[in-house]
């Protein structure tokens, strides 16, 4: 029965991605998936994170259909190995998962099937080696498909009715290239059904606590003599803290409307080194607390200078997002504007987790299972926007000035609506000629689309 689903399943796989470009058939794909692995992992589907880690999984097979992004593809990857690990253990870390699901991916037949290529069987209390016949196997298919095509070869040459029946057989209904790829789905849901694990990384990861622990022998004078120069330190980082963002605000409210080219020179030439340094204070304070200076009595002050340093960095975060903001106030939207407030968010992220670190005794593996977990819904909900649309749409109705080429040269995504923007005043002749040249190609793209291909922009076009 197993064989028959997976042979099914690849013939399926086949049919949506032979000669065809992603589009419906990636949620599809993503559909046969999840039946591969309930029909074999019922139990744990009872599992309420195994049914949020599909539901996530169909999701990002769904945006590709909306969206047509990379990113959308690259979501749907990452939900992929994060449900295929998962179900190998339910209990273990979210990057444990993606290590699992991936070694599940590319060698999970190999891994069941050669690991150990002796398998005991108890046979009356005894114990069995059988070995799986190679040989056999490769005399029984092979040795009678050689003999088997000579003879045909000399019977054709003896025979003309004989020969004449042989050539009339026509081979070209089968498309070798659509049997290999059947046979790659073969094995890739032959290795995913049941998926496995990394033993060493998966029980190191289920032996590893989030609390970290005092070791058994450590020195008073020396955590007395640490915890001097943590004071220190924080103290006076705090302090040059302060100044930078008391100047930072005197320069931001030394103008009622700064200029444009001077927030361009703020963002460009000060951004990187913020970033930066928040970066380095994270690291500093995991150096700091890394071990039995947590549990020094009198490490009160310590911790107070570390928390006011968290929430100044926090504020320091707050006012980089103001001047970015600015910015595209100024100029519009683009990847890298984008892709700043990300990581400015998961900077944010990064300095509360800390902070809860060192107030409830947490060990960097807290962080590390906390971050990377922030990091994976991060990359989800963003996988969900349609960017190229939504940076079109905010630059042609807000942005003080407009990149006319930066949006004509985005994706597909925004074709519709820049063509909906021609009657309305604001594009000289030439943009109007390139935005119907890209609608003109892109609705002729749209139309000639197999049904595994359908985008939800089909459906936008046949209604017009």
């Amino acid at each position: 029965m197993k064989k028959l689903i997976l042979f099914i399943a690849a013939l399926l796989f086949s049919t949506f991605f032979y000669n065809q470009s992603l589009g419906l058939n990636l949620f599809l794909f993503s559909i046969l998936t999840v039946i591969i692995l309930l029909i074999n992992n019922k139990s744990h589907f009872k599992n309420r994170k195994t049914l949020a880690y599909a539901a996530v999984y169909l999701a990002t097979g769904l945006t590709m259909f909306f969206n047509s992004s990379s990113l959308s593809i690259i979501a749907n990857l990452v939900a992929f190995f994060t449900l295929i690990g998962h179900l190998s253990e339910t209990k273990s870390s979210i990057y444990v998962n993606w290590l699992n699901g991936l070694y599940t991916t590319i060698a999970g037949f190999f891994h069941r099937n050669f690991a150990n290529i002796s398998v005991k069987k108890e046979t009356n209390n005894t114990s069995i080696k059988t070995k799986i016949h190679y040989r056999y196997w490769a005399k029984i298919i092979i040795i009678p498909t050689v003999i088997l095509v000579t003879f045909i070869a000399l019977y054709k040459n003896g025979n003309p009715v004989f020969s004449n029946l042989i050539e009339q057989i026509d081979f070209e209904f089968i498309n070798v290239q659509w049997l290999l790829l059947a046979g790659v789905g073969y094995y890739l849901f032959n290795n995913i059904y049941a998926p496995i694990e990394v033993e060493p990384a998966t029980e190191y990861d289920l032996k590893t606590s989030n609390t970290l622990s005092k070791t058994a022998s450590f020195s008073i004078p020396k955590l007395q003599q640490e915890n001097q120069l943590g004071v220190i330190l924080i103290a006076l980082l705090n302090a040059l803290i302060i100044l930078y963002l008391i100047t930072d605000l005197a320069f931001l409210a030394s103008n009622n409307e700064i200029k444009a080219s001077l927030y361009s020179a703020q963002v460009h030439n000060g951004i990187n080194a913020l970033i930066a340094s928040i970066v380095i204070a994270i690291l500093i304070l995991l150096y700091v607390f890394r071990g039995n200076l947590n549990f020094y009595d009198q490490n009160s002050t310590l911790k107070r200078l570390a928390f006011t340093w968290i929430l100044l960095n926090l504020l320091l975060v707050g006012s980089i997002v103001f001047k970015n903001s600015e910015y595209i106030y100024y100029f519009g939207l683009t990847y890298k504007r984008i892709g700043v407030m990300v990581y400015l968010l998961l900077a944010g992220i990064g300095l509360i987790t800390t902070l809860l670190k060192i107030s409830t005794v947490k060990n960097n593996w807290f962080l590390f299972r906390v971050n990377t977990q922030a990091a994976f819904v991060i990359l989800i909900v963003a996988s969900t926007i349609n960017w190229d649309y939504q940076i079109t749409k905010f630059n042609l109705n807000h942005a003080q000035s407009m990149d006319f080429g930066y949006l004509y040269n985005l994706s597909d995504n925004n074709t519709l609506l820049l063509n909906a923007q021609i009657d309305s005043g604001t594009l000289d002749e030439q943009a109007i000629r390139l935005i119907k040249t890209k609608y003109n190609k892109y609705v002729y793209q749209l139309k000639t689309h197999n049904w595994q291909e359908f985008q939800y922009d089909n459906f936008k076009i046949k209604k017009k």
